[in-house]
């Protein structure tokens, strides 16, 4: 069977659909295919899986703006008329699309070529992407329960949030390896997506101080974000710098929470799978999006986060070392992020694309 997969933008829409893909290629008559947008991250990422790739044009509706909303409804129509022009070439047996603006034109053309859908919502609440395909798809397939109030009724299955293996492997003594930090000293996981987090890096980069001497710390800045951070660590004394591993991206980041006995992190989709995967809790900072602020709202609702916004943000060091003090409080959340996760989501979405292939 041939599959293509769909997604991209950013990385929390190109993560399910790798590992989905790990599970598709467990049977070795499958065949595989990535249509993706032309800059987005999914493509060095699909590259890496050699998994063929195809670009489709697509932007984004986000905002008001007339031209904004012109260009990404202009790049609509253009993107499914190129991969429809794709489909004909690859004839997939059906479509994994994984939301975000890289999916719509994606996900549309395929419902004009008839060909089986798939779609999936990695955040509590869709975006436009996936409200779009929806009306597409034979079946969406959601991280959590919560989302099912926002789904179509006879669509929708919570299949849980597809992690790749290395969330399922990854042991704390390799963790601490990999990032070269000593397990005797308890550690903070700092990430912001994988376009980084600007207010989060000012805020921790003027706590560094204050948080070294009580521990260590893992910061994945973003790449944008990683050479004024740079410059700053740099000014720190060479035994705190050992203390500060600061990485513009790692693809280790299931070995980053396996080593982590907390996490600050944005809310986007990936939070729902991959925290609940490693059972570490966290502080999870929305950003200015409502999916992000629906997904730290669920996980502090089940008792696995603390939600931090607007102007608590300040307070976010003392936080961090309250949380790190209190390690009855915070294996309750451990406990609970435990309980949000469904390991199996990956096979299981994979079950459902070879059920509507056929």
């Amino acid at each position: 069977m041939k599959f293509a997969l769909a997604g991209g933008g950013t990385g929390g829409h190109a993560y399910p659909a790798l590992a989905v893909a790990e599970r598709l290629r467990e049977r070795v008559d499958t065949e595989l295919v990535y249509y993706g947008t032309a800059e987005g991250p999914e493509r060095a990422l699909a590259e890496e899986q050699e998994i063929d790739y195809r670009v489709v044009p697509a932007a984004q509706f986000r905002g008001r703006s007339p031209v904004r909303m012109t260009r990404g409804a202009w790049n609509l129509y253009r993107g499914s008329k190129v991969a429809r022009e794709w489909f004909r070439q690859d004839r997939p047996d059906a479509v994994f699309a994984t939301g975000g603006y890289g999916a719509a034109p994606i996900g549309r053309a395929a419902r004009q070529q008839k060909i089986p859908l798939v779609v999936f919502l990695p955040d509590v609440k869709p975006g436009w992407a996936v409200r779009l395909l929806q009306r597409y798809a034979n079946t969406v397939a959601c991280s959590v329960d919560g989302s099912l109030p926002y789904l179509s009724s006879g669509k929708a299955e919570v299949t849980g949030y597809p992690v790749r293996r290395q969330f399922l492997e990854a042991t704390r003594e390799e963790g601490l390896r990999r990032f070269g930090l000593a397990s005797e000293v308890q550690t903070l996981l700092i990430a912001g997506g994988s376009l980084g987090a600007h207010q989060i890096n000012l805020v921790i980069n003027d706590a560094l101080p204050q948080l070294l001497p009580r521990m260590q710390i893992i910061h994945i800045s973003g790449r944008d974000e990683f050479t004024w951070l740079d410059r700053e660590r740099a000014q720190l004394p060479d035994w705190q710098q050992d203390r500060y591993q600061l990485h513009a991206y790692t693809d280790d980041m299931g070995y980053a929470m396996a080593a982590a006995d907390l996490a600050v992190m944005r809310a986007g989709g990936s939070t729902l799978g991959e925290l609940p995967a490693m059972g570490l809790p966290a502080i999870v900072i929305p950003g200015a999006f409502s999916d992000q602020s629906a997904n730290a709202e669920y996980l502090e609702q089940q008792g696995a986060a603390l939600t931090l916004t607007g102007d608590a943000i300040d307070g976010l060091a003392e936080q961090v070392v309250d949380l790190l003090d209190d390690d009855e409080r915070r294996e309750a959340m451990a406990e609970a992020m435990r309980g949000v996760a469904r390991p199996d989501a990956a096979g299981r979405i994979a079950s459902l694309l070879r059920e509507v292939a056929q």
